[in-house]
């Protein structure tokens, strides 16, 4: 692992003896089962409590300049028109033909700046493809190791804020600028897991301070480190697409079925006409959800089969839920009638059927409001 890069906690992280593995290029910790946590440790206390999540190898990047706000919203789907400065919107990054380059969190700042937020492994190629489109005037530059990014997400998590003299007010999918401990830090009520929660965006140098101060108060309120296995059972549990997944060049947002982040009315973003000639048209495929009804595990890419044995989809994420005690997942399924919700399919695993039925996620309920 010399190439990878590490976030500004990894001596933390190996302090704690945590798991780590490869993300997007980014050496992250998977669970801290030395420190008595664990996935599924991890997750409960995230669901029950709080779970603080170092995400610091989620890219950063700043749109500037006169007219940088209209120039993001030419580019990514979603509608900036919908929200105000002070506000974060989920959007999408994508190819003429209606590929996801990725998905990420655009920060409005004002008129003439924006901060996103992409994935790690996509982060320079958002950004270079924002560069390339850009105006005269308007610079986009990538900040990916300038600033950490801190979960702190669970029903605890304003317990925990508010301890450190931070700011816990506001509305969903709101952000504000704040200081603690004479330093300044973006904190945004935004998150991956489905409970409330916030995001917190450190100088990168200040983090490994922030990270020490949260996991102390967190710990204190029933709550421990939580690594980025159990962030991924969280957000399948919520029914949340992963890039490389659920989303990709190849699975458009119209199949994904996340249209609610495409700014239908705008007359322009990248990929404009193919999404809307597909959604008009139908995809052949869509995104649903699958809870088995037997032992049997949803994993990445096995066969969905219908009642007589046919091939009608295919798993793109899975997992035990450990809220459920079940397993469950994401599935690209097709479309013609008959595969409702409720519809019993099964699972080709190895070559043993698997019972699974169709259902619309979440598949526990959102406390992210």
């Amino acid at each position: 692992m010399a190439d990878l890069l590490t976030s500004p906690l990894h001596e933390r992280h190996v302090a704690l003896g945590a798991k780590l593995a490869d993300f997007g290029g980014w050496n992250m910790p998977i669970e801290y089962a030395a420190d008595g946590g664990g996935v599924l440790k991890e997750h409960a206390a995230v669901r029950e409590a709080v779970g603080v999540f170092d995400v610091s190898h989620l890219g950063k990047a700043l749109v500037r300049g006169t007219g940088a706000a209209d120039f993001v919203n030419r580019c990514l789907t979603n509608d900036l028109g919908r929200i105000g400065p002070g506000q974060a919107q989920y959007t999408l990054c994508c190819t003429d033909d209606g590929g996801v380059v990725d998905d990420l969190i655009a920060y409005l700042v004002g008129p003439d700046e924006v901060f996103l937020v992409p994935n790690a492994a996509n982060a320079a190629e958002v950004v270079r493809r924002l560069a390339a489109a850009a105006p005269d005037g308007v610079t986009v530059t990538d900040q990916h190791r300038e600033f950490g990014v801190l979960a702190v997400q669970g029903p605890r998590s304003p317990e925990v804020l508010t301890a450190l003299g931070l700011p816990t007010g506001a509305d969903y999918m709101a952000w504000t600028d704040a200081q603690w401990d004479g330093r300044a830090v973006r904190i945004c009520r935004t998150g991956y897991t489905g409970e409330h929660g916030y995001e917190l965006l450190p100088a990168w140098d200040d983090a490994p301070a922030l990270w020490d101060a949260l996991l102390e108060v967190a710990r204190a309120h029933g709550g421990r480190p939580a690594g980025l296995g159990a962030r991924d059972t969280l957000r399948t549990e919520m029914g949340y697409p992963l890039h490389g997944q659920d989303l990709s060049r190849e699975i458009t947002p119209v199949q994904a079925r996340s249209g609610w982040a495409v700014g239908w009315k705008k007359d322009a973003f990248w990929g404009h006409d193919a999404l809307t000639a597909e959604r008009a048209a139908g995809p052949r495929r869509t995104l649903r959800g699958l809870l088995a009804l037997d032992r049997g595990i949803p994993r990445a890419h096995m066969p969905v089969l219908d009642a007589d044995g046919a091939v009608v989809g295919e798993v793109t994420s899975g997992t035990f839920s450990p809220t459920l005690r079940v397993g469950i997942g994401l599935a690209r399924i097709d479309t013609p009638a008959g595969v409702d919700d409720g519809a019993e399919l099964a699972l080709d695993v190895r070559g043993r059927r698997s019972a699974v039925r169709v259902v619309a996620p979440p598949f526990v309920p959102s406390h992210v409001r």
